[in-house]
């Protein structure tokens, strides 16, 4: 008998994503429930997902791309590279020889590089991504947590930053800075990021500056990226993701810093190479048409960043109405933070100890109601919080709603966000009937 197979002890100290654990339990809840015909609704506010349908302009491209079954160059296509290149000049300001990019397997694949490439530990801000600090621990590297606060707007503090940089040994460090921010919302100011970049820049600190949602801000004019703040030692990324709706494409892009070595392009594509080989080339030849100009596309941004901007600002404001519970005004990306710590005494005494321990008790019949909490946003125990995403509603018809006729008051804005996003509104309801149990003694 064959004894049991070795596991390398770092792959217990992960699980799975939590945001794909509960958006997978939701769809195949709903699709138990459609088979029997049960009337049990399962409100998803767990998974961040962008809720529209991929622009046009790429599925054609894809379509006419599919022969394309060649190995292509690891570091990615240099027409796609070109193309990237010009997006963010147009988009970001920013000049960008494309030798600096490199295409990658989504970002989450292009960060696992970077982590394994770079020396130095890694500063994670908290409340985070649930991605980063699993991806640390696989490769067993150190990294140290570095809390904002609400008062603070749930933004990296330049004096927090300095005191916890002057505690660790005087060496090459990475800040991760995720702007626009999973999962509060919170959009930097330029002033807010040129400060924190001189810390850095004091403190031989390089910068992830995970823009993945940059396009999705509500107020573009009001972005800025860390690549026009801290060229020489910011690492970019973005991706398709989000913007474009094509987070199953997995093709994202990394801008390296400016004057970076040849060494340093030579071992990210080396070690690309030796990972992945390549991504998809029919997808990056693809990927082309919605890098270059393109009005079609420029439309969907506008389109699908209003419709963010609305149900965001719904969906906080009817939060923020039920007492107990204060939650975040995003002003970019599809998430808010809620803080439910007013009620941290009433939860306890309903069993609800930790953070990890809400979001269960909100899935618990009969509430069903899915978030984000406890370790993997990287929060406190004690620190009752959830991330949620809003994004549980019929993307194209929202968009084709918008496009035929776009709401012109606040009152008009409300009127649609409560047509297209019934159900996220419907589960916000029942967040309320939750809240009023839990203060009944």
């Amino acid at each position: 008998m064959m004894c049991e197979i070795m596991v390398d002890p770092r792959v217990d100290d992960i699980s799975m994503p939590e945001n794909l654990r509960v958006g997978l339990f939701v769809a195949e809840q709903r699709k138990r429930c459609d088979k029997i015909g049960c009337n049990m609704e399962f409100y998803s506010f767990g998974f961040g997902q962008s809720p529209f349908h991929v622009p046009p302009p790429l599925e054609r491209s894809l379509g006419g791309s599919a022969h394309m079954g060649h190995y292509s160059a690891a570091e990615g296509i240099e027409e796609l590279r070109k193309a990237i290149s010009g997006f963010n000049k147009r988009h970001f300001g920013l000049d960008v020889d494309p030798s600096r990019i490199v295409v990658g397997h989504g970002t989450k694949g292009l960060m696992y590089t970077l982590f394994f490439i770079l020396g130095g530990s890694v500063i994670i801000p908290s409340p985070s991504w649930i991605g980063y600090a699993p991806q640390l621990k696989l490769h067993g590297k150190e990294y140290h947590i570095l809390q904002m606060e609400a008062e603070n707007g749930y933004k990296i503090d330049p004096q927090s930053l300095e005191d916890l940089l002057t505690k660790l040994p005087e060496e090459q460090h990475l800040l991760i800075l995720n702007n626009p921010h999973n999962p509060t919302g919170a959009v930097y100011t330029r002033g807010e990021m040129e400060k924190i970049a001189q810390v850095c820049r004091d403190r031989h600190t390089l910068i992830l500056s995970d823009e993945i949602y940059a396009l999705t801000t509500y107020r573009f004019e009001n972005f800025t990226s860390m690549g026009r703040i801290y060229p020489e030692g910011s690492f970019v990324t973005n991706g398709l993701s989000k913007d474009r709706s094509a987070g199953g494409y997995r093709l994202g892009s990394c801008i390296l810093p400016e004057y970076c070595s040849d060494k340093l392009k030579n071992d990210f594509t080396k070690v690309a190479a030796t990972v992945y080989t390549n991504v998809s080339t029919p997808t990056q030849n693809a990927a082309i048409t919605v890098y270059e100009p393109n009005e079609e596309i420029e439309e969907y941004f506008r389109i699908t960043r209003e419709i963010h901007r609305i149900m965001g600002t719904e969906i906080s404001q009817s939060l923020n109405e039920i007492d107990g519970i204060r939650a975040t005004k995003p002003e970019g990306a599809f998430y808010l933070l809620a803080d439910f710590n007013q009620l941290s005494e009433e939860l306890k005494k309903r069993g609800v100890m930790s953070s990890n321990e809400l979001a269960k008790s909100l899935i618990d019949h009969p509430h069903h109601i899915t978030t984000v909490t406890g370790d993997a946003i990287m929060v406190k125990p004690d620190n009752f919080s959830a991330r949620m995403a809003f994004v549980d509603y019929d993307g194209k018809r929202a968009f084709e709603a918008f496009r035929e006729d776009p709401p012109k008051s606040r009152s008009a804005e409300s009127v649609f966000a409560r047509e297209e996003g019934t159900r996220m509104f419907t589960g916000v309801a029942e967040l309320k009937k939750y809240v009023d149990k839990i203060k009944k003694r």
